[in-house]
């Protein structure tokens, strides 16, 4: 049974208002709303550190069916600010299921606004672009709601999400060293099972450090945030172009875009699910993918840096994918490792361990 009900409601920076029932956290949640459109992996989406500090609408309208399960979880928390759903499930069932949802939200403090009419919200985002807003209680004057929503964007998400420590794991004969800008934990699985032994470095490592473990590849991590607050990790990539084979996914590829003198830009409502399709511009094949991010690799930027497309989203033809000529490095703007989603793109992980052995 749930406590007493309390009311609450999202409040967008252009006065739109919804309301529901509060449930999680008893905190107020600010930050970029944002959708993403997943049917499942509700809880690998809430431990994504991607997510940082973003109030995340699911379009998928019933949440929390087959409860939750420590296995799942991609990060060591949730770093959500705010969760928008339309109906909370309090009946789960599932035989891998130890935990309520609701139960899940109260532990990790995520303030939750359930029985809302989340496709409205996210026809707003997809004609309006992302907007700032807030989780708070019903009752809050609208004065202290403006107060809430004037606070300044928040900077320092890989910050707050990368390890505190190096640390290492597998034993593999290929040794990768990973650059976590809040990599998720399926991702390291995904290396690991190709062979490889890690070492895992804090994004505030510098080239040289990196380069001490005497790695055979080096993996530039998924994480939050926009790419262009990161100058100093920018300047360390630059650093490690040409010294190593180099894969690099999401952020990774955008920031060793940046490093190679391309530009990135905010798009207006990302690309945030696990039914995303990516064409391979080699093979023509068009795989799904599982995508979360909101920003982007200028196309016009490219031109006469030695980097090629080489894959391109099926939706709105932006670049997924970059190959680079003057150096062994290849990224994707996409998660493969299929934690949530589809598991097509181990092709990825055996390319990186080809060009570590030298093929």
């Amino acid at each position: 049974m749930h406590e007493k009900v309390r009311k609450g409601k999202l409040v967008l920076k252009d006065g739109s208002v919804f309301e529901g029932t509060l449930y999680g956290g008893k905190r107020n949640a600010v930050g970029e709303v944002v959708f993403t459109t997943g049917m499942s992996g509700y809880q690998e989406t809430l431990t994504d550190p991607s997510f940082c500090g973003q109030i995340v609408v699911m379009t998928y309208p019933l949440v929390g069916n087959y409860g939750c399960n420590p296995l799942f979880n991609q990060g060591k928390k949730c770093f959500f600010q705010g969760f928008v759903i339309g109906e909370l499930c309090d009946c789960p069932s599932n035989w891998r299921n130890e935990q309520s949802l609701e139960d899940f939200l109260t532990e990790q403090d995520i303030p939750t606004l359930a029985g809302v009419d989340t496709r409205a919200i996210t026809r707003k985002i997809r004609n309006h672009g992302v907007l700032q807003g807030v989780i708070v209680p019903a009752e809050m004057p609208d004065e202290e709601v403006q107060k809430l929503l004037d606070l300044p964007a928040v900077r320092n998400q890989v910050e707050e999400v990368t390890t505190p420590e190096v640390y290492t794991m597998g034993e593999g004969k290929l040794h990768v060293a990973v650059m976590d800008f809040g990599i998720k934990r399926n991702i390291l699985k995904s290396i690991e099972a190709f062979g490889c032994r890690l070492t895992v470095f804090p994004a505030s490592a510098t080239a040289e450090e990196v380069l001490a473990c005497d790695p055979d590849g080096i993996f530039l991590s998924n994480g939050p945030g926009d790419p262009k607050d990161l100058p100093e990790v920018i300047e360390n990539i630059k650093k490690l172009i040409g010294k190593k084979p180099i894969f690099g996914i999401c952020l990774g590829h955008q920031l060793m875009a940046l490093a190679n003198g391309a530009d990135t830009y905010k798009m207006k409502f990302g690309h945030r699910g696990i039914n995303q399709p990516v064409k391979y511009l080699a093979t023509g094949r068009i795989y799904i993918s599982a995508q979360n991010h909101g920003y982007a690799v200028d196309e016009k930027s490219l031109e006469g840096k030695g980097i090629n497309i080489s894959h391109i989203s099926m939706n709105d033809g932006t670049i997924e994918g970059l190959e680079y000529t003057k150096h062994p490095t290849f990224t994707v703007q996409y998660h493969p490792e299929a934690c949530p989603g589809p598991g097509d793109h181990d092709y990825l992980f055996k390319h990186f361990v080809d060009m570590m052995e030298g093929r």
